[in-house]
């Protein structure tokens, strides 16, 4: 297969790498915005950024420049995967709206408010912008560095159109990789982009130093709070007993890779928000959804406490101390899965 991943941050890179191996056969291009950066990784053959550690294949071509330059490029492809943070979706959709190449994307979060419409979903900002597109999503619980060194990852290909599952299987299952196919794009958007908002609470509470059990009842849940809403969205409630659901907010809420657990970590260490997004160096997704999570929930008469709590915490009108005290605070439940 031809498969051009466009965006060579450390997931972008992880993944055109993993499917670059001699093994697969395919050919991969990875495009970089930046020309400079692209010249060097190419030359290298290595991303001294983000995966600096990792040899590039030799299979592995990297390119740079405008989008707007890569338009025999992108007609000459099998798939297209935007490897982009969120906060760029929009524009990579806007770039490929007019393609029939399937497309896929493999950021999780939604999108910040903009002044037409709240926060949105990936598949969501797609049906605004390019309704036409064959598209959907790739996500479940992956930390780039292992994905690049190729070790054993599982995810999930979401889409309502069987032949951009099928191409995204093909392109990327392999030895090291494992895809799963799935149509309930909405469930599998969902689990990747609460579960980052999750991942600070978690993070906050390994840092305060409250034991496996608060932990086990964060995850435990934290999961039902992402159930609910995704239900409300009209997801299926199995996909969130799944990778991209459970298996994603386990990785990340665990992990000591993961971004968003450490910002909760930090903050637990008493430092500010902005001392926390800046020692990261990356994006940190949960960071900047988890307003419109709230918002989301809100919308739709969702309860979702702890996502209030991390809002509450990030927004500087609780310490973490407080955070702790308001949950445990909260008057006695009868467990069901999505209560």
């Amino acid at each position: 297969m031809n498969i051009l991943v466009l965006g060579a941050g450390a997931w972008g890179t992880a993944l055109a790498v993993n499917a670059a191996m001699a093994s697969t056969g395919h050919k991969v291009t990875l495009w970089a915005r930046d020309t400079a950066q692209a010249t060097h990784m190419q030359n290298s053959r290595t991303n001294a950024r983000y995966l600096p550690d990792v040899a590039l294949p030799n299979a592995l071509q990297v390119v740079g420049g405008s989008l707007d330059a890569l338009g025999a490029t992108i007609a000459d492809q099998d798939l297209l995967v935007i490897a982009s943070p969120m906060a760029g979706l929009r524009d990579m959709l806007v770039h490929l709206r007019s393609t029939s190449v399937p497309v896929a994307w493999l950021c999780k979060g939604f999108e910040a408010e903009r002044d037409d419409n709240f926060g949105l979903l990936g598949h969501e900002v797609q049906a605004q912008i390019a309704p036409a597109l064959q598209a959907g999503v790739l996500s479940g619980p992956s930390f780039a560095q292992e994905v690049a060194q190729c070790l054993p990852t599982a995810l999930v290909a979401a889409s309502a159109h069987a032949h951009v599952r099928d191409a995204l299987v093909g392109a990327f299952h392999n030895s090291s990789l494992r895809v799963y196919a799935n149509d309930d794009v909405v469930g599998v958007e969902v689990g990747g982009a609460v579960k980052n908002v999750l991942a600070i609470a978690t993070g906050l509470c390994d840092g305060l130093q409250l034991g496996l059990n608060a932990r086990a009842a964060l995850i435990t849940r934290g999961l039902s709070e992402i159930t609910r809403l995704g239900l409300a969205l009209g997801a299926k409630a199995e996909t969130f007993m799944g990778l991209s659901g459970l298996g994603d907010l386990v990785l990340t809420s665990t992990g000591d890779l993961s971004r968003n657990r450490r910002v909760g970590m930090a903050l637990a260490e008493g430092k500010t928000l902005q001392q926390a997004v800046l020692e990261l160096g990356h994006v940190a997704e949960g960071v900047y959804s988890a307003h419109t999570v709230l918002q989301r929930s809100r919308r739709l008469d969702v309860e979702m406490p702890i996502t209030e709590c991390v809002v509450d915490l990030l927004d500087g009108r609780i310490q973490p101390a407080q955070a702790v005290a308001q949950l445990m605070g909260r008057g006695p439940r009868t467990e069901v899965p999505t209560a």
